[in-house]
């Protein structure tokens, strides 16, 4: 007896003894001996050609991401293949006001001339002298050279005979199409963003769809004075809503062109004349007044390439605020509505 349990003893201490197949298999472990199966699976898994391969196929989706975003970065490209114009409404005409810019102008007729959705280019000129024979042939000659649609842009001039900022928003008559892009020579918006544009339109053509919000609020001083307050971009962005969008870059149907003129109270033209701003507010009064609705910001890069504005003028937010309080003592109440719905093109977004 005393023989069997020094035997056993021997084997238990490791120094000997018998055989023991659960004692190897635990030898044979080595530094995963105290893991589980699935930490062991994992680890081996990890230092394998699979996770090589999973590493690889990560790094080539970030940057083929990396690469679709990229032009948003570097710039716009003018030729960009999308078109969603309504063959029932013809596309839509590009009304640019111009003075005394024409290196803007041509460039700017050159890219609206590019997208797909344009039917015809019409320049608001109002200068005292006409466009010169030079200017007129080659804007010609660029809207054949960069349409890429069999039907060329027609080009017009609309000749004015004296300065005055409501002239861009006058009658035009023969126009082909009921949608108005209404833009500034030195603003350019990228033709699939403007096609976007047109089709949102299109879902509501009584209404504004542009791409420069502003917004407006009611302020309260301490004697009791109520006035309207114009508020620009950065309003905006810190309220998250709008109630305008400029006609600096905006569709509106034709019928609006007529209504300005001939319906729209004459002191309100005589307010812009003599004021010489704020036409892109009183046009945002009358639509919002005709519809009862809000307008649409369409979210999208813009680019202006020309010098800095108006807006950058001493005393332009002032001088909109007075704007804003008088148009609306004019019309006897507030017609705007304000809104944060934007519309988006989701296929342009990192995000859904």
């Amino acid at each position: 007896m005393s023989t069997l349990i020094a035997i056993r003893e021997a084997s238990l201490s490791g120094n000997g003894g018998e055989y023991s197949p659960a004692k190897e298999k635990a030898s044979n472990r080595g530094v995963y001996g105290g893991r589980s199966p699935l930490l062991r699976r994992f680890q081996l898994f990890l230092s394998g050609a699979k996770y090589k391969l999973l590493v690889l196929f990560c790094i080539f989706t970030f940057f083929s991401l990396l690469s679709s975003k990229i032009s948003s970065f570097m710039g716009w490209n003018p030729h960009y293949p999308f078109s969603v114009s309504s063959p029932s409404r013809g596309g839509y005409t590009v009304l640019i006001n111009t003075w005394k810019r024409n290196t803007l102008l041509k460039q700017s007729v050159a890219h609206y001339a590019s997208c797909q959705g344009t039917d015809a280019i019409h320049v608001v000129w109002s200068e005292n002298d006409p466009p010169s024979y030079k200017l007129r042939d080659y804007l010609k000659k660029v809207i054949l050279k960069k349409s890429q649609t069999a039907n060329k842009p027609n080009l017009r001039f609309d000749l004015n005979e004296e300065e005055d900022l409501n002239n861009r928003f006058k009658p035009i008559t023969d126009l082909r199409t009921d949608a108005i892009f209404s833009v500034d020579d030195d603003v350019i918006v990228p033709c699939r963003t403007l096609e976007f544009a047109f089709a949102v339109w299109q879902t509501a053509p009584l209404t504004m769809v542009g791409f420069v919000p502003r917004m407006h609020w009611l302020n309260k001083e301490k004697n009791g004075a109520v006035h309207y307050v114009y508020g620009g971009w950065w309003s905006v962005w810190w309220m998250g809503t709008y109630s305008m969008v400029l006609s600096k870059a905006a569709f509106f149907h034709k019928n609006y062109l007529d209504m300005y003129t001939n319906k729209m109270p004459s002191s309100i033209q005589d307010y812009v004349s003599k004021g010489r701003n704020c036409e892109d507010i009183a046009m945002s009064l009358l639509v919002a007044n005709a519809t009862g609705a809000p307008p649409i910001w369409v979210k999208g890069k813009i680019y202006e390439i020309g010098s800095s504005g108006m807006s950058s003028f001493n005393g332009h937010s002032g001088k909109r605020n007075k704007c804003l309080d008088d148009f609306i003592n004019l019309y006897g109440t507030m017609p705007l509505v304000s809104t944060n719905v934007k519309a988006e093109d989701s296929t342009r977004e990192w995000f859904w």
